[in-house]
């Protein structure tokens, strides 16, 4: 893409080509400003440009720079760990609200991939958290119950079953969601910047918002090179909030820790190995916090990751951990080659719960994706439209929370990948249940 660096990645390599927009240039109105090109702002670009409003996006970078572009591209109706009865148990009403939008997640992403007949390599073929322990069969049974109680297909799959889904008898059973599945996440992006534009959505590209401001009945947004005045804002810059621009949003910023994800991706396996290993394309990722995942592209690579600690030659090291887990795990395999390795960030908080920010009136931001940003991403984006459009909260899954900066953040961010260290030791202990 002219006048951006984009990251190298596998997607990167593969996605349709998208003419660059223009960077923002003198003063602009618009009824619904987003701030950030990821799914998240072009989804709600989407619902507020097709609801027949004036929508501007302000990207810093390129569609699809940041961490939309970067994931490995699972599409995973469920989180890391803040359960149903969690939410409701914290939020009340717009818990449960929160709840239905996280089930229905990977469904809201692919039918609309299926609307605008997006060239996204979509495939909603289910996702698979197969449990690495015989406790863990027992911790994905009650996760089971819990999104079925909330009206979910969620279902336990046997040890037998778990071996015909993946290939493997590496793994004991597991929890399996039939809505799950994966996507190219750049060519994602850039096919919902494509649905955007053409519902009339204008879009600006290589343009930082350095602030935003309330002045009396609007919000002012000022770039480098020119201004935006709404109606109503919304800032969706998730993980690289604090990344360009530090003084955007400096207390949104920090409370979340970013935290650099790898992705890496195989050569295309060959047909024998293709209808042995995981033949059924499920996006998969396992119940150890030190994270193993994989799942198909379209050219039949396995595209998987890791992360190791210290920054030492870290690019190597984390190719030869994650190469060495598939080989562990599919012995045919053999220890793959990584053609392609990549990385960017997530934001991470301390309960794993997202949160929702009202940033003034008509104004909101969400942040926390910890590692779950493509389904919910998309579908918050929506949600985030019609509150800016003004329909009321409590018709939303808005759980609405004060921004909770972590104290020492820059200590915090440091120190953030010794963490690992300790989710290693707690993958050797059975969970209490």
């Amino acid at each position: 893409m002219s006048g951006v660096e984009f990251p190298p990645s596998l997607w990167a390599a593969t996605a349709p080509e998208r003419v660059p927009a223009t960077a923002l240039n003198g003063a602009h109105d618009t009824d619904v400003a987003i701030i950030g090109g990821g799914f998240t702002g072009l989804s709600a670009a989407i619902e507020a440009a097709r609801d027949g409003r004036s929508v501007t996006v302000l990207e810093g970078k390129a569609v699809g720079w940041g961490a939309s572009g970067r994931n490995n591209g699972q599409v995973i109706p469920i989180l890391t760990s803040a359960e149903p009865a969690a939410w409701v148990s914290r939020y009340g009403a717009a818990g449960e609200r929160m709840v239905q939008l996280i089930g229905n997640s990977a469904s809201i992403l692919f039918d609309l991939v299926r609307e605008f007949d997006m060239p996204a390599e979509a495939e909603q073929a289910g996702w698979f958290q197969p449990a690495h322990s015989p406790g863990r069969v027992k911790l994905s049974q009650k996760r089971v119950e819990a999104w079925q109680r909330a009206g979910f297909p969620a279902e336990l799959k046997s040890a037998a079953e778990t071996r015909e889904i993946l290939g493997s008898d590496f793994w004991y059973g597991g929890m399996y969601n039939p809505t799950g599945g994966h996507i190219n996440p750049l060519a994602l992006a850039r096919g919902m910047a494509a649905a955007a534009e053409g519902l009339g959505a204008t879009i600006f590209e290589q343009s930082p918002v350095t602030s935003f401001d309330r002045e009396g009945a609007q919000w002012v947004i000022r770039t480098a090179t020119g201004t935006v005045k709404a109606r109503a804002l919304i800032l969706a810059t998730n993980a690289y909030t604090g990344e360009l621009v530090p003084s955007l949003a400096p207390r949104i910023a920090r409370s979340v820790v970013p935290v650099l994800s790898w992705q890496m991706s195989t050569e295309p396996l060959g047909d024998n190995l293709r209808q042995t290993i995981l033949p059924g394309r499920q996006a998969v990722s396992d119940t150890r916090g030190d994270l193993r995942f994989f799942r198909y592209d379209a050219r039949n690579r396995l595209i998987t990751g890791g992360a190791v600690m210290g920054s030492h030659d870290i690019a190597n090291r984390v190719r030869r951990k994650a190469a060495a887990s598939l080989a562990e795990a599919f012995p045919a395999l053999g220890t793959p080659e990584m053609t392609h390795v990549w990385s960017g960030y997530i934001g991470m908080n301390w309960d794993r719960f997202p949160r929702v920010h009202r940033l003034g009136p008509d104004g909101y931001a969400w942040i926390g994706c910890n590692g779950r940003g493509v389904a919910l991403g998309t579908a918050l984006g929506r949600e985030l439209a019609r509150a800016a459009m003004g329909r009321p909260e409590d018709e939303l899954a808005l759980p609405i929370t004060e921004p909770t900066p972590f104290p020492l953040h820059g200590i915090v961010r440091r120190v953030a990948p010794t963490y690992l260290a300790w989710l290693k030791r707690k993958d050797q202990v059975e969970p209490k249940l």
